[in-house]
């Protein structure tokens, strides 16, 4: 088995990445997330929030795969994957500045962007298309849990052509840490663990993200709500809603989210078989609500294990904040 010395030889071997990255996240998370990803980035069964992992396990996507195509289903449920559904969320926030009533949060989630050559340029499209503030993208930017990332990082620098605004993201459960760099030379604000000001006129709100909490269970929440002033209307980007108890605990107002893909192959009815989350199942698609904390899960952007949905169409989500 490779050891977590042997993970930092190879990101040592480019410095500048290195330093980088050290910077960033610091030694601590450096060599947490790294180690993971070295010793348990293909894990089928055990690591993380949940016990079994469907997306490392190769042979589920050849039998899915195989089944659709047996059933001449296949070619319907690509086309599934590219017809994009935009669904309005209102998010009432008492204390929220008067500056940023009617502010539109743009979300995007589980992208996948290398799963079909056509996806990111046809959802580019689609984006244009749209009025927003700010966007927010909430983890999971490659097909595979790990492998090459350079078709992803294409395609979101494809995608990013069409954002007007500014753009912040997290990682996901199929993320490396070695995509920090490239998808923030991009124009991106990664959080890490970390937040943001927003800020209006001479008004702001704090915008905080955590690295994956699913899979690598590399958040910190109290890294990164620490600063946000009590006062102060905060919203969490988090890959998956399997933190939502402790983000409403520490103190944030909103907790948007992504992971479960709202089961990607439903049955009719929208009804999923399988949320892949340790997560409540009422926290598993859309709007919801925990303690004082509003929450949305996004039913995915992209397609994960196959590249196929059925009864549950790929989400762009805008959020409206609003004052009452």
């Amino acid at each position: 088995m490779t050891s977590v010395r042997s993970a930092l030889d190879i990101l040592e071997s480019d410095p500048e990445l290195y330093d980088y990255l050290l910077r960033r996240v610091g030694k601590a998370h450096l060599r947490q997330r790294l180690g993971i990803e070295t010793e348990h980035v293909a894990d089928r069964f055990g690591q993380g929030r949940t016990f079994f992992h469907i997306e490392n396990w190769g042979l589920a996507a050849t039998l899915i795969n195989l089944a659709l195509r047996i059933t001449g289903m296949s070619d319907r449920g690509r086309a599934n994957v590219e017809d994009f559904r935009v669904r309005q969320n209102r998010l009432v926030l008492p204390l929220l500045p008067k500056a940023f009533d009617g502010f539109t949060l743009l979300q995007l989630s589980d992208l996948h962007l290398d799963v079909l050559d056509t996806f990111p340029d046809r959802l580019a499209e689609r984006v244009s298309e749209l009025d927003y503030d700010l966007c927010v993208l909430t983890g999971d930017y490659r097909f595979l849990t790990h492998g090459c990332h350079r078709k992803a990082i294409s395609g979101l620098e494809r995608l990013c052509r069409d954002i007007r605004t500014d753009t912040y993201a997290i990682l996901g459960n199929h993320d490396t840490l070695l995509m920090t760099k490239p998808i923030e030379d991009l124009g991106v604000k990664l959080l890490l663990n970390e937040h943001t000001p927003v800020r209006r006129e001479d008004s702001a709100i704090y915008l905080a993200g955590i690295d994956d909490p699913h899979y690598f269970a590399a958040d910190n929440l109290e890294k990164a709500y620490d600063g946000i002033p009590d006062e102060g209307v905060s919203m969490l980007l988090s890959h998956s809603p399997e933190i939502y108890r402790h983000a409403a605990y520490v103190g944030f107002d909103v907790i948007l989210c992504g992971h479960t893909h709202g089961g990607q192959i439903c049955l009719p009815g929208s009804i999923p078989l399988t949320y892949n989350s340790s997560a409540p199942r009422f926290t598993g698609a859309g709007p919801w609500n925990f303690d004082l904390m509003q929450g949305y899960t996004s039913v995915g952007t992209g397609s994960s294990v196959a590249p196929a949905r059925f009864n549950c169409p790929p989400e762009i989500t805008l959020h409206q904040l609003s004052t009452g």
